[in-house]
């Protein structure tokens, strides 16, 4: 295949997977109920409250966005994997599919973890949380949805640790030696990272987002040999 072909294969790839992203976010749209029912699951018997006349559209819109984007990205992995492989030999293949399967159960694990566990104990703690007697809290619609998706965005990638580590294993780039010699820099880096991109900023989600991916990082020791 001439270069010019290949474009006009990744522009095909490229826009299969614009169409699959809009079908998945018009379906979400559509599945309004049963999707904000899911995603209120946490709240318990607590309410939400809405100032802004647009915030529950706009917030349903970006919901169905990021919903559509994610029930479309197997396929656009997919179609994207079919992009390069033919480049890859036998044995690169193989290790590529593992690495995928491999980051998007990780990822998948990272927000369920978020959403079963370390999402609503956050928010229980965030919520009762008060400096004062005389401030109540009322939370808003944007600030729940926006602290739910950026945790669980947030999880899914520090959950990518094993992944991370056993590829740069394979590049030559680290070997177990260095990972068991810097464990204590790496928590200390994990918890840094916690702090930096923890959107709360308070020790207790810290906490519940630094332990388990310093655990993953106990793990990565594990596997590579």
């Amino acid at each position: 295949m001439t270069f010019w072909d290949h474009l006009d294969e990744l522009r095909s790839v490229l826009l299969k997977s614009l169409a699959a992203w809009v079908v998945g976010t018009i379906a979400a749209f559509l599945c309004k109920d049963w999707l904000f029912a899911f995603l209120m699951r946490p709240l318990g018997d607590r309410q939400l409250i809405n100032i802004d006349v647009t915030a529950q559209f706009v917030t349903h819109v970006e919901v169905s966005l990021c919903i559509g984007f994610v029930v479309a990205l197997p396929l656009i992995v997919w179609w994207l994997f079919g992009f390069v492989a033919p480049a890859l030999y036998q044995e690169q293949k193989r290790c590529s599919v593992t690495f995928l399967l491999a980051s998007v159960g990780l990822f998948v694990a990272g927000v369920a973890l978020n959403y079963w566990l370390i999402f609503p104990l956050s928010f229980r703690f965030l919520s009762l949380y008060q400096v004062s007697p005389m401030v109540v809290n009322q939370i808003s619609l944007s600030s729940y949805i926006s602290l739910l998706l950026v945790l669980s965005v947030l999880m899914g990638l520090l959950f990518e640790v094993p992944v991370l580590t056993w590829l740069l294993y394979k590049l030559g780039i680290l070997r177990r030696e260095h990972l068991k010699r810097y464990r204590g820099h790496v928590f200390v880096a994990i918890l840094v990272l916690a702090a930096v991109i923890t959107p709360t900023g308070d020790p207790f989600t810290l906490m519940l987002v630094t332990i388990p991916v310093y655990l993953l990082y106990e793990l990565s020791i594990l596997i590579i040999s």
